[in-house]
């Protein structure tokens, strides 16, 4: 089947790798998303991915706690580092080339995050792994999702979650709550829709690049979504 996006940034969130824990990575997770990622490149998608830190520290979690705002957002671009290494590692046990990039340089573990260096490796195949959100603090790494698929010409965002699409609440706390299949990133903002935050969608509607909202608990739900036969949310200019 013909994919309906072909270079997409595909932003996972930390707590999408914990599977059932608490905390930290589940190998069994992080290995089903690698082979439906390295799948899907196979298929001849170009696949870049933003990647949380959630799983082992939250910036707004810290500052919760006494951190300083800006301290704790720097922790928590460390935790990004640490999820980037395992998923790029995974990916690379599937046969498919991968590379880690990161926003904090740290040469000695990854490569420093350039526009030039990241469609460098798509254009040779490579899957990348964007560690570090925007490097600076006070984003999240929705907006630097947005930020990395405008400055690589992406076709689409993918945005990874545990339900399947944007709904009108909560439908875990609100049974009534409606899943829209479409709705325009003004509406999202306008209806403060949680799904991204506001700076996310708002960069998304200047630069009039398509979200997909999907659920990464299905089996190949990758590799479905880019070929338009999952339940999902298109969030559009």
């Amino acid at each position: 089947m013909a994919l309906a996006w072909k270079r997409v940034v595909l932003k996972l969130s930390g707590e999408a790798l914990m599977g059932s824990q608490t905390h930290g990575l589940d190998a069994g997770t992080v290995d089903r998303i690698a082979a439906d990622v390295a799948h899907a490149s196979k298929l001849g998608a170009e696949i870049a991915i933003v990647v949380g830190g959630g799983n082992f520290f939250r910036g707004i979690q810290g500052a919760d706690k006494g951190i300083d705002r800006a301290r704790a957002d720097s922790i928590g671009m460390l935790a990004t580092v640490m999820n980037a290494l395992a998923i790029e590692h995974a990916i690379e046990k599937k046969g498919q080339p991968a590379r880690a990039l990161s926003a904090v340089p740290m040469p000695y573990v990854c490569q420093p995050y350039s526009r030039q260096a990241a469609l460098n490796h798509l254009n040779k195949g490579r899957v990348i792994v964007l560690a570090g959100g925007t490097g600076n603090p006070f984003f999240t790494t929705d907006t630097g999702a947005v930020l990395r698929a405008a400055e690589l010409s992406a076709d689409a965002v993918m945005k990874a979650t545990n339900v399947d699409g944007v709904y009108s609440a909560d439908p875990k706390k609100d049974p009534s709550a409606t899943r829209y299949e479409r709705l325009s990133q003004q509406e999202a903002i306008e209806k403060n829709l949680a799904i991204m935050d506001s700076t996310a969608f708002a960069l998304a509607r200047e630069n009039a690049i398509p979200i997909i909202v999907f659920s990464i608990a299905e089996q190949d739900a990758i590799t479905k979504a880019l070929e338009g036969r999952s339940r999902a949310t298109l969030v559009a200019p």
